[in-house]
């Protein structure tokens, strides 16, 4: 149940989950944004600035050329500077204006770039008489620094949008980092943590209520699997006493074969229902270790030797550890027990330092085991475990957990081979914690 409710937990974890960027991805996009909108205002400003200072040099060039026009109709001379009389030059489509007895301007540009300001009007006489003048120094320097303080402007709100961004994208880095590390907390069995009060904060925002989610989905987890381990243990509870009292019975048959049969199976339940009350106990995780210093390698080889005599114990490197004795040998007799059952011999356990590994030569463990770790009631493939109940290895499992250990499981295969290749057997490691498990509630018992 813990397993499953761990899985989920993390799967939620997984789908709020951070990259590592997201500061810098915020960051970039608003300064994308404040980029594209800069430089658009830019080119706005500067168009529109542009044209009001064309609209303001055809005005005055039509201003002069009407009296450059009264000048030379009243003198009969042309004293106007930058005036001509049917210039050849005059831009055909401002000619065509003229011809229609239109007075009218023009803008042309330079190959430059800059703007050529032509005004013209007809004469009573039938000639043209034109101005050609161009864009002042003054525009164009107005036009330069326009520019310029624009460039500025737009490099000053990229910056400060950038700015804006990593100040923005580290607050919610911060609280959904916050929100998973309470989160992968609850996952672990903390069931005090509140994704909520963790994120912390005045401002409610999304990141609040994908907290609240959690938090409401963690109860309800915690809420249904305390419900189902009460009822397993309860189940199994009440048939403790009519199986204990159906093996007794049992015992009390005429000896024979019926008779073997029937103790046989009646052993067969006790065990399962012990099991079922064990794995029940480990899930409420009210369990505790009493902790005890032991010789790693003496403890092992002794433990191994009362359980399958056909085993054989290497110890690479002897180590004193504290630890739990009860529940290190359980987890040990159900390694062995699951290499006996499922695997074939040898059976080989090293201990090397804290690490305990228990190798078998069989046909290795199911890929859901690897990938997945042990679940009660479910033996994967029927070449590796098409016997028992699935409980030896969760309990094995449970308790580790309670030790502050870590128990994987792996196939063996040559050195190089390829995935496809098919194992040569079986090894369960058992990672010892390097200090006493206290974080795990455990204690220490004082030595007589």
């Amino acid at each position: 149940m813990r397993g499953y409710f761990r899985r989920l937990v993390a799967a939620c974890v997984d789908r709020m989950g951070i990259g590592a960027g997201l500061r810098w991805k915020l960051s970039a996009a608003i300064a994308l944004v404040g980029a594209l909108v800069a430089i658009a205002l830019s080119l706005v400003v500067h168009n529109a600035a542009r044209v009001s200072m064309l609209d303001n040099a055809r005005d005055l060039a039509d201003e002069r050329i009407m009296i450059a026009q009264r000048n030379y109709e009243l003198s009969g001379r042309l004293n106007f500077p930058n005036t001509k009389i049917d210039d050849p030059e005059l831009p055909k489509a401002l000619r065509e204006k003229t011809e229609a007895g239109r007075r009218a301007t023009y803008v042309a540009d330079r190959p430059d770039g800059s703007p050529d300001i032509w005004a013209a009007v007809p004469l009573k006489n039938g000639h043209v008489m034109s101005l050609h003048s161009g864009f002042t120094d003054r525009s164009s320097d107005i036009l330069k620094d326009l520019d310029q303080a624009l460039v500025i402007g737009s490099i000053a709100v990229v910056l400060g949008g950038s700015a804006l961004g990593v100040l923005i994208g580290g607050h919610l880095s911060r609280r959904l980092r916050k929100a998973a590390s309470a989160a992968n907390r609850v996952a672990k069995g903390e069931t005090d943590v509140r994704v909520r009060e963790a994120i912390g904060g005045v401002v409610r925002d999304e990141t609040d209520d994908l907290a609240s989610a959690v938090d409401a989905m963690a109860d309800a987890l915690r809420q249904r699997l305390e419900a189902e381990r009460r009822v397993t243990a309860d189940i199994a509870h009440e048939l403790r006493t009519p199986v204990t009292g159906l093996l007794t019975a049992a015992e009390l048959l005429p000896p024979g074969r019926p008779t073997e049969l029937v103790l046989d199976r009646a052993r067969a339940m006790r065990t399962l229902v012990e099991d079922v009350l064990e794995v029940a106990r480990l899930d409420s995780a009210s369990e505790r270790a009493e902790l005890q210093d032991i010789l790693l390698g003496q403890f092992v080889a002794r433990r191994v030797a009362a359980k399958d005599p056909d085993a054989t114990v290497r110890v690479v490197h002897e180590s004193e550890v504290t630890t739990d004795p009860r529940r290190l040998e359980r987890v040990l007799f159900n390694l062995l027990a699951n290499a006996a059952r499922h695997g074939r011999p040898p059976v080989e356990v090293t201990v090397e330092g804290r690490v305990i590994r228990v190798r078998d030569h069989g046909p290795g463990f199911p890929d859901a085991l690897l990938a997945e770790g042990p679940s009660r009631f479910r033996t994967g493939s029927a070449d590796r475990a098409g016997r028992g109940h699935g409980l030896g290895l969760t309990i094995a499992a449970g308790q580790a957990r309670v030790l502050g250990a870590r128990l994987t499981f792996r196939n063996v295969r040559p050195a190089g081979a390829p995935e496809s290749t098919p194992p040569e057997g079986a090894a369960a490691v058992l990672w010892l914690p390097e200090h006493a498990p206290t974080n795990t509630g455990s204690y220490p018992v004082l030595g007589q």
